[in-house]
């Protein structure tokens, strides 16, 4: 017989048995739509860092302030000495620590002469109400504070209206830019109204210059419901003793590197550290930040790829017995075959064909089922629709792997059976 002949046998055989071929199948297609749905939202989120860090562009880094752990007694940490009187302990002093502040930040800007463009930024807080007449939004809004180039370096478009100008960040007025959806809560008949009108952020007066482009979500922040003024507007009404952020764009990707030495040789001289101290502040590129929040969800596929593993394994297990009682089920069909004329190894090959078939379908039906589960991450995160091509291939791969190990040992006893012997078995 023919392979195609062998297969077709193996097929008609397959289908025969319904509910055993669909209890199988079934549970090898929890385990591959377990690991293909886990990466395919890996992939969906993966895409969503991407888009979310990447708006600075990959030309570009921040300054910020890093928080140092202090400890004592070791070479490169902080000592304390003992006073002869009274034996008592004291610090040693040290700049390490401190956050970055409001003339360090502009005192950089100042001082850095590197063809690029410089943005001062500062947080306020996530617990702000706005609120315009008789309307208010709920205690959820984000406050932020930049300067004029704050918002294209961040990658925010005004949709109606216009962003700061220098003479308003240096002066302190107090005008605001909204985002979409706190304009279109308060603003009902159109956010087209909101510019030029007189908004109250938690009761302090300020005149809305306009409204930014809609921009989602992004793992549950809503970069949407936002509002930035300019950093000294921050810095007098809405204190909070938070750090200072400089963000440094340069013209060419390739520069970047060189920008980020001649930034770091600014800014020590800025922050009184000595040649001997080391940094209290980061410089982080902004598709490192992307990298390493994707390398976090790396944990994410190790979980899957072991939790699909063990259920296909269990799914192997549950074949091969399978496959074994359909051994001692067709006895008599295996000997009546051998006896006809029928080879061993024809044998071994329809129960291997049978075994890896189930596997297979197994494989095709978790692989649409991963893909479908998967995208609902897509969707809630407002991505597009993600395929992860390689691990459809590798689940097809494991799945043929796995049907042919499964299928081996009861091929092999299907194919010893002595014809006379299993002609006779009852």
């Amino acid at each position: 017989m023919s392979f195609l002949d062998v297969f077709s046998l193996a097929w008609r055989t397959v289908r025969s048995n319904k509910l055993r071929t669909g209890l199988t199948v079934a549970i090898i297609a929890f385990g591959i739509m377990a690991l293909v749905g886990i990466i395919t939202a890996i992939k969906a989120m993966n895409q969503k860092f991407s888009e979310s860090f990447s708006s600075m562009g990959a030309n570009a880094f921040t300054i910020r302030f890093k928080e140092r752990n202090i400890f004592f007694g070791g070479d490169n940490r902080q000592k304390t000495e003992l006073s002869k009187k009274g034996n008592k302990k004291k610090e040693k002093k040290s700049n390490l620590g401190r956050l970055i502040t409001k003339d360090e930040a502009e005192l950089f800007v100042a001082n850095y002469h590197y063809p690029a463009t410089l943005s001062i930024s500062l947080f306020g807080n996530r617990e702000t109400i706005i609120s315009y007449e008789d309307k208010k939004t709920s205690p959820n809004v984000t406050l932020l504070g930049g300067d004029e180039n704050y918002l294209s370096l961040n990658g925010l478009n005004v949709a109606q209206g216009r962003g700061f100008n220098r003479t308003e960040v240096q002066t302190g007025n107090k005008v605001c830019v909204l985002g979409y959806d706190v304009a279109r809560k308060l603003f009902k008949q159109g956010i087209e109204m909101a510019t030029n009108a007189m908004i109250r952020i938690n009761n302090i007066p300020y005149r809305v210059l306009g409204v930014l482009e809609s921009r989602g979500s992004t793992l549950g922040f809503n970069r949407d419901n936002m509002v930035v003024t300019s950093y000294n507007n921050i810095y007098r009404d809405f204190p909070a003793g938070r750090s200072f952020v400089v963000a440094v764009q340069t013209d060419n990707i390739l520069s970047v590197n060189e920008a980020m030495g001649e930034a770091e040789a600014t800014f020590r001289p800025v922050r009184k550290l000595t040649t001997t101290e080391e940094n209290n502040f980061v410089l982080d590129r902004s598709d490192s930040i992307a990298e390493k929040a994707m390398n976090s969800l790396g944990f994410l596929t190790i979980s899957a790829t072991v939790i699909g593993l063990i259920t296909l394994i269990g799914a192997a297990i549950g074949l091969m017995n399978i496959m074994l009682v359909s051994v001692s089920e067709r006895t008599k069909e295996v000997g009546l075959v051998k006896a006809i004329g029928g080879k061993s190894k024809m044998v071994r090959r329809q129960f291997l064909l049978e075994a890896m078939i189930i596997s297979v379908l197994g494989a095709l039906f978790g692989i649409v089922l991963g893909v479908l589960v998967g995208n609902i991450f897509s969707i809630v995160l407002n991505t597009g629709f993600v395929v992860p091509w390689n691990w459809i291939f590798y689940g097809i791969a494991i799945c043929s792997l796995v049907g042919l190990l499964a299928g081996l040992y009861p091929a092999l006893k299907a194919g010893r059976l002595n014809p006379i012997e299993a002609l006779r078995y009852e």
